[in-house]
């Protein structure tokens, strides 16, 4: 199966081309964090509702660099700490027109900023029946994903490692378990440090990849986004194409008595 038009990410009905969900902070300055959206080609960019001015959300600093350019906003909510101040912050979102998406962020230790799964599932379950598509950051705990899609997300978004760290992804056995049972959706949040760590998620067959740090913390912001939009291509044509078994022993790729090819039907 190759990778075409039709090979569209789609979320809450919303069609992506691109699988790479890129964060607006950090950035060294607002025109490189242009130049940077441009070179990922992300069609989907997330910030904190609490960095927004949302009483004069038109001439926001942050949302005025994004200006004249057509993106699905994902506000999130970084900053709380349980679902009711998350819920809040979503509903000050979207009364600000900033629409229905909310990525809910619920982290109760600072020191490692692992989300709250208890709150993360009272938010969603909430937000859900006040009308929110709802995108939760989760740990990658394959039981807590799927209670989360039975509440309604209409994405899930397991992390790799702790949020900012550039770990990678720790655990690449539980994303897989996600990913095989998930019917919506798997998006990777958080730890993702290089091209090879996003590669390495979409192999796994996750949906998308979200960055910010990698891209924003790099020395060049710029050549990192283009690289991160290759690997996660790469890394999505490399899941659709089918890797090769992994065996223990070597397997030569031609026998001595092997011909370059096998012989065409009904040839002696």
């Amino acid at each position: 199966m190759m990778m075409n038009d039709q090979d569209l990410l789609v979320i809450a009905g919303v069609k992506l081309q691109s699988r790479m969900l890129l964060g607006t902070g950090r950035f060294p300055s607002p025109h490189v964090l242009q130049q940077a959206l441009t070179a990922s080609g992300a069609e989907v960019v997330t910030f904190a509702v609490r960095r927004v001015n949302l009483e004069e959300v038109e001439d926001d600093s942050v949302l005025q660099h994004l200006s004249g350019r057509h993106y699905t906003f994902l506000p999130n909510t970084s900053g709380a700490n349980n679902a009711e101040e998350a819920v809040r912050i979503a509903k000050l979102a979207r009364a600000a027109g900033l629409g229905s998406w909310i990525k809910v962020e619920i982290s109760a230790n600072p020191r490692t900023l692992l989300p709250d799964p208890i709150e993360t599932l009272r938010a969603t379950e909430q937000l859900v029946k006040e009308g929110f598509d709802v995108l939760p950051y989760t740990s990658d705990d394959p039981i807590l994903c799927k209670r989360l899609e039975e509440a309604g997300a209409v994405a899930v978004m397991p992390g790799g490692s702790p949020i900012g760290s550039g770990l990678g992804i720790m655990n690449p056995y539980n994303l897989g378990l996600i990913i095989e049972e998930a019917n919506v959706p798997i998006i990777v949040d958080a730890g993702i440090g290089s091209a090879a760590d996003a590669a390495q998620a979409m192999e796994l067959g996750a949906s998308a990849v979200l960055l910010n740090s990698p891209v924003a913390k790099a020395k060049d912001p710029v050549a990192m986004a283009l690289a991160m939009k290759l690997a996660i291509e790469a890394g999505r044509l490399s899941y659709l194409a089918g890797r090769i078994p992994k065996k223990r022993y070597a397997s030569a790729s031609s026998a001595l008595d092997d011909s370059l090819f096998a012989p065409a039907k009904g040839a002696l």
